[in-house]
């Protein structure tokens, strides 16, 4: 190695450059070898997965993180097909050895009425990177709620962290929730779920979800933990009602019941036993009150209490109502997933707050591919043009080399940055690191040409410093302008501010002092 490049090499900047480099390639992680297996992207609460002791991931671990499935009743997982192959195989009442790369863990599996094998999870191909694609690019639903009321920066923590129990109780993945606001101050909760396309979120969010039963006047329980502890969500003791099934309705539509248990605590339990007992028995069996249940102040069923239970504290209490449809199928699938949404309500509670839908954007996956192809395209001839423009302006390849080295750093230390923090990639932060790859190329040409303008005069450290003072002022400009951003929008552009801001952060700081230090040398050397 020549002393001149060996100097180089010990600089404090190019070695800073260097070493954020290794800290970003790791964070990103190619998965080039150990690419076997699936990782468990969702464990449902109350599933077979979940009672084995199976951990719902966050949806901001990183994909190298995640608990990854290795082998299935000792058949190898191997991919996606590999696992669906084995569970379809999978009978009921029956259990399944699951062998992860933390655990082993044996699963009791349940069946639906239809026989398919639920087992609670939802999993995908491990990832090629630990980059996170966004919803513009992957597909999914973004939507934009905002209180129907005034509340405090306390209520809204709250009802944040109730949607995300609601919606993790209702099986989806991936999803972030978190506040946002706009310059005017108003308060909004931005939600995003990427990778699905359910269109059921949209009334699970809308609602409150004030679930409520009443024994004539008298509140007996309300939804949420503290009046009901379990709610069945297993085939023995949920799906569609044995007993009173499908019908056809006169206008030639189709209905059926469903019906799962629950069990109540105590307190709510006493409260029940105190209301029924000064009912009186009608029709020889019944009390003359029934059960009403509430779903936001309005009646979703009606049930008829057993005389046995007259001032009884009965812990165990079955729910029951139903869901139509224009096909008996479509009549079985809506029942189920009434069910499912009430047993969420139920699980969760209420939310502190109505909410209103303020936009509910949902957006293909075969759209987001398109996106990315068409990206990636697009990157490609910006960097040729870049270099070829660079060319002609110069005509040295020890100008143009280290530019794409440095140009190519910047995008590195992004891409890992936004690994490490599990921020997902979408369309207005791609924007962004095209924002900052163009204040790149600027500042390289400005820091080139304040180092080879030759004025005899001057020397390399004032031609240095007047170019990074250039690239500073303009770096604050950017930073000003990005600011605003953040809550602009009700913090749909925060993507878009925060990636330009670590950009040219990376850059100015890291990258194009590096740079600098790399063309004194070398045109220094040429001298």
């Amino acid at each position: 190695m020549k002393p001149a490049f060996k100097k180089l090499l010990l600089n404090w900047r190019v070695m800073l450059l260097l070493l954020f480099l290794l800290f970003s390639v790791i964070a990103i992680k190619p998965q080039i070898f150990g690419h076997d297996g699936v990782i468990i992207r969702h464990v449902s609460q109350n599933s077979s997965a979940a009672d084995a002791g199976l951990e719902n991931p966050s949806p901001t671990t990183m994909s190298s993180a995640r608990e990854k499935i290795l082998s299935l009743n000792r058949q190898e997982i191997t991919s996606l097909q590999d696992y669906y192959s084995v569970v379809s195989a999978v009978e009921g009442n029956t259990t399944l050895r699951v062998e992860t790369d933390r655990n082993t863990y044996t699963l009791l599996t349940t069946a639906d009425s239809q026989g398919v094998v639920d087992l609670g999870l939802k999993v995908s191909d491990i990832p090629f990177t630990n980059l996170r694609k966004g919803l513009d690019l992957e597909g999914g639903i973004r939507v934009l709620l905002k209180p129907a009321t005034e509340i405090t920066a306390d209520e809204l923590e709250i009802t944040i962290a109730s949607l995300t129990e609601r919606l993790n109780v209702f099986g989806l993945s991936d999803i972030v929730v978190r506040s946002a606001s706009d310059l005017s101050g108003g308060k909004f909760i931005l939600i995003e779920i990427a990778g699905v396309n359910e269109e059921e979120v949209k009334n699970l969010l809308a609602r409150q979800g004030k679930f409520e039963a009443k024994i004539g006047n008298n509140t007996v329980f309300f939804g949420g933990k503290e009046d009901i502890t379990y709610v069945c969500r297993s085939a023995e003791c949920s799906g569609i009602d044995p007993q009173r099934g499908c019908g056809r309705l006169a206008d030639g539509s189709y209905a059926c019941s469903f019906f799962f248990s629950i069990t109540l605590s105590p307190e709510a339990a006493q409260r029940q036993a105190k209301a029924t007992e000064k009912l009186t028995i009608v029709e020889g069996s019944y009390l003359s009150e029934d059960l009403t249940l509430f779903l936001d102040d309005a009646e979703v069923d009606r049930l008829r209490i057993v005389s046995s239970l007259k001032g009884q504290a009965a812990t165990s209490v079955q729910i029951t109502g139903s869901g139509a449809g224009r096909t008996e199928a479509e009549a079985v699938t809506n029942s189920l997933s009434e069910m499912k949404r009430l047993q969420t309500i139920i699980i969760t509670g209420s939310l502190p707050v109505k909410l209103d839908i303020v936009k509910f954007d949902t957006i293909s996956p075969s759209l987001g591919k398109e996106f990315l192809n068409n990206i990636f395209i697009v990157g490609i001839l910006a960097l040729a043009a870049v270099i070829v423009v660079i060319f002609v302006r110069y005509r040295q390849l020890k100008v143009i080399l280290p530019m794409v080295f440095c140009l190519l750093s910047e995008l590195i230390m992004l891409l890992g940055f936004a690994a490490f923090v599990g921020w997902n990639l979408d369309l207005a932060a791609i924007a962004g690191i095209i924002i900052s790859i163009g204040t790149g190329v600027d500042h390289f040409i400005i820091i080139t040409d304040e180092t080879v303008k030759g004025a005899a005069e001057t020397d390399w450290k004032k031609r240095i410093k007047n170019a990074m003072f250039v690239v500073m002022g303009a770096y604050l400009t950017t930073i000003a302008g990005m600011l605003p951003l953040l809550w602009a929008g009700a913090g749909l552009l925060k993507g878009f501010a925060l990636t330009t801001i670590a950009g040219v952060t990376f850059g100015v700081f890291v990258a194009r002092p590096a740079y600098a230090v790399i063309i004194e040398h070398l045109l220094n050397h040429e001298e």
